[in-house]
């Protein structure tokens, strides 16, 4: 795995660091916690469920002040029940590590909880029907800040269909609690993209500014 040195040389970033976030301690989880995983593992809502291997819930600290939301499970994540594992995963671990983010310090969830088959976009109605559970979600743990990670997740957070140049930079409210939101690429788009890292770069930096 790419250290925080490993990933600004990398995108060609003279090495310096960020005051890390102070780790907070990872929260056993509580009863509705437990229902609301339980509610996801049974949901039979959708067809995604005669295909998926498994549900994938969401991982990371329950007490989180930033929540990454993508958009529906892949392969990998699939298989383990995880999301942003793989390659991609890794890269979403050095792209936080090059701030002073841990991924035990966020919280990482998808739109979708089961994986859509070949990997095709979410469908409006899938959607609708675990928007509840993303939504429960960020009820519980009641971040600081949302950040959509890629173009779909950010069209579906913000009811938009603009091009994700046009969305990132900018801060939008999500929710009744008008919860700060940014958007930046997906970890998948910059291992294709690999010169857009710089700009995911600047993304996390206005993250980790807007936390302090």
């Amino acid at each position: 795995m790419k250290t925080q040195l490993d990933y600004l040389t990398t995108l060609g970033i003279e090495s310096w660091q960020l005051n890390g976030i102070p780790k907070k301690e990872i929260l056993p989880e509580n009863s509705s916690w437990e229902k609301l995983r339980e509610q996801v593992a049974a949901c039979t809502t959708c067809a995604l469920h005669k295909t998926r291997t498994q549900t994938v819930f969401g991982v990371g600290n329950f007490n989180a002040e930033l929540m990454l939301i993508g958009e529906a499970p892949g392969f990998h994540e699939d298989k383990q029940g995880e999301p942003f594992v793989g390659r991609a995963g890794q890269l979403l671990n050095s792209m936080l590590q090059s701030v002073g983010f841990h991924r035990e310090q966020v919280y990482i969830a998808n739109i979708l909880k089961c994986r859509p088959p070949e990997n095709r976009d979410p469908q409006p109605d899938e959607v609708n029907c675990c928007t509840p559970f993303l939504q429960k979600q960020i009820a519980l743990i009641q971040p600081k800040l949302l950040l959509a990670v890629g173009r779909i997740a950010a069209h579906y957070l913000l009811n938009t269909k603009q091009s994700l140049t046009r969305l990132r930079g900018q801060v939008y409210s999500f929710g009744e609690n008008k919860t700060p939101l940014l958007v930046t690429f997906h970890p998948a788009y910059l291992l294709r993209n690999p010169a857009d890292k710089g700009k995911a770069f600047q993304d996390l930096q206005h993250v980790f500014e807007m936390l302090q």
